[in-house]
């Protein structure tokens, strides 16, 4: 307990699923959080906060817009006097839409909030924390940014983007003190992905959810809260500028279907 305490965190897409899970924990392990999202729901998360004695504040903003996410990381600082995780998290999906269906307009959605908005998100929280020559981005990627298989074509590509984001800005700060990473969740039941899972009850094939990793299940958010944790904390002072994959094995080979 108390992995985070005195450190202050932004959270975006903090309404539900990881980035719910993970302002609980942080706020759970000593953190002030900042939660942000678009949906009014970030007002519960930060309810349950301050109800088990955590200190946090719900902004219902955009992460994609620029002035809301650079306010956002000013009000942390304003409020709390520090400023030293940011997880950008906010994502949506858009879908699996066959390829010759795909849109301009559905590309420019999805990379606009998954990777432009995490792109904000890092730049104002780095630019924040360069001052004080330490600091902790943990940004949300997929394994559907590492291979094929695990998404449609705009969110891959934009899962794809965080990690070439999080690889490329590791270096740009470079002596600065400020680590970035990413963690690449593989199926897990969130508010995002619930359509798989309702629709796999409504087929009777539950079992059959997460059958190609290893571990033969699906994750849950507070898995994937877990990492952002140890990321966010000194226990990881030497991991910098990687993409973790927290899917119960599934990026660990070419998966197959066993029989």
């Amino acid at each position: 307990m108390n992995t985070l305490q005195g450190k202050i965190a932004l959270v975006t897409g903090a309404a539900s699923g990881i980035g719910r899970a993970s302002a609980l924990l942080f706020a759970a392990e000593g953190a002030a959080v900042v939660a942000l999202d678009r949906a009014a729901e970030v007002e519960a998360t930060v309810a349950a906060i301050r109800s088990a004695g955590g200190r946090a504040i719900a902004l219902i903003r955009d992460s994609s817009q620029e002035k809301e996410v650079a306010g956002a990381v000013a009000l942390a600082v304003k409020e709390y006097g520090s400023f030293d995780i940011c997880y950008a998290n906010a994502g949506i999906s858009g879908g699996l839409v066959p390829f010759f269906e795909e849109t301009v307009e559905r590309w420019t959605e999805v990379l606009k909030i998954n990777l432009i908005g995490t792109f904000l998100a890092a730049k104002y929280a780095a630019l924040a924390m360069v001052e004080r020559r330490r600091g902790s981005i943990i940004c949300t990627a997929s394994v559907a940014g590492l291979r094929s298989g695990a998404g449609g074509l705009p969110y891959s590509a934009s899962k794809a983007g965080v990690i070439s984001l999080v690889q490329t800005a590791a270096s740009q700060l470079t002596g600065t003190g400020v680590r970035i990473n990413a963690i690449c969740p593989g199926l897990i039941e969130t508010g995002m992905t619930q359509p798989i899972f309702e629709q796999a009850r409504a087929r009777g094939s539950e079992r059959k959810i997460g059958q190609l990793n290893p571990l033969r299940r699906s994750g849950v958010p507070e898995e994937i809260a877990q990492t952002a944790l140890f990321l966010a904390s000194d226990a990881s002072s030497y991991i910098n500028g990687q993409a973790i994959a927290v899917d119960g094995g599934l990026s660990s080979s070419h998966p197959i279907v066993i029989r």
